[in-house]
């Protein structure tokens, strides 16, 4: 003769020193309640925010040049906030929960969701990124990539996330000015283009393939336009939107029929093509 017995949740034994799911849940929802009330008696102003935004996103060249990417996209430069200056923004905004976690692996994506909480506004907004963690032979990444990988995924998921809760009108400002003192003017050009061919020579990336990728025939001809391009282009690599080989593919150098190289023909295609300089709606990258 056997038995059954049911036991229900609230009679289930817990181990000591370890506390219950109903008490996790009712102190993480006390936190919240007390954010929220705080955020409505301490109301954020929006003009401190313009104000402090501007100063962190300018503070210097460096960090300007990393608060903003560019992306190659069907033959186009697609250009927008990035990570970095989706920090500044979070930090500057106030009254705000971010968040960003890894919630699913395959074998061969990684999947991050970022969530962002106005508390003050009540607004959330969740939104999900997939990175592939093998390479071009169809290997999966060592441990240390995946990691990398996984890492690169959360911040473009919180960046998207952040960008969809607080409004563009307030953070295009802060953006044109950063990639304005980033790219600097034609008194600055010169150094300026000598450090980006120094920043992708360190990757492998030759002098003529940069030119290539902004249509010059050579570095002597990148303009401040193409500067843009390129540091945008540094950024993307270092958030994990791209990567070398898919900024710099590999381009033949056998001659072809008029008497140019291959690298010389996309060049004046690359040249011919138009260049996106406004930021586009987050999520909208690929």
């Amino acid at each position: 003769m056997s038995s059954e017995m049911t036991v229900r949740e609230e009679d289930s034994i817990v181990p000591a020193g370890v506390p219950s799911r109903s008490f996790i849940e009712a102190q993480t929802r006390g936190e919240v309640d007390i954010q929220i009330s705080t955020a409505k008696q301490f109301p954020r102003s929006i003009k401190k925010f313009a104000g402090d935004a501007m100063s962190l996103a300018t503070l210097d060249e460096e960090t300007a040049a990393s608060c903003f990417y560019s992306l190659p996209r069907d033959g186009k430069n697609v250009e927008g906030p990035s990570a970095r200056l989706a920090e500044i923004v979070s930090s500057c905004w106030g009254n705000m929960r971010s968040q960003a976690n890894i919630v699913d692996m395959d074998d061969k994506f990684v999947t991050a969701r970022g969530v962002t909480w106005d508390l003050e506004k009540n607004v959330a907004v969740s939104t999900e990124v997939k990175r592939r963690i093998t390479n071009k032979q169809g290997r999966k990444f060592s441990d240390d990539m995946i990691v990398t990988t996984s890492n690169a995924a959360c911040s473009i998921a919180l960046r998207n996330a952040v960008f969809k809760v607080v409004p563009m009108a307030l953070v295009r400002p802060v953006y044109l000015k950063a990639r304005e003192v980033a790219i600097g003017d034609a008194q600055t050009l010169s150094s300026r283009r000598q450090k980006m061919v120094e920043y992708f020579g360190k990757m492998g990336v030759s002098p003529e393939k940069v030119s290539a990728r902004v249509g010059k025939a050579s570095i002597e001809d990148v303009t401040v336009d193409d500067l843009a391009v390129l540091i945008g282009l540094s950024t993307a690599i270092k958030e994990g939107d791209t990567n070398v080989d898919e900024a710099f593919p590999t381009v033949e150098q056998a001659t072809v029929d008029n008497g140019k190289t291959r690298s010389e023909k996309l060049a004046d295609k690359v040249k011919s093509q138009k260049t996106i300089d406004v930021p586009r709606q987050p999520g909208e990258d690929g």
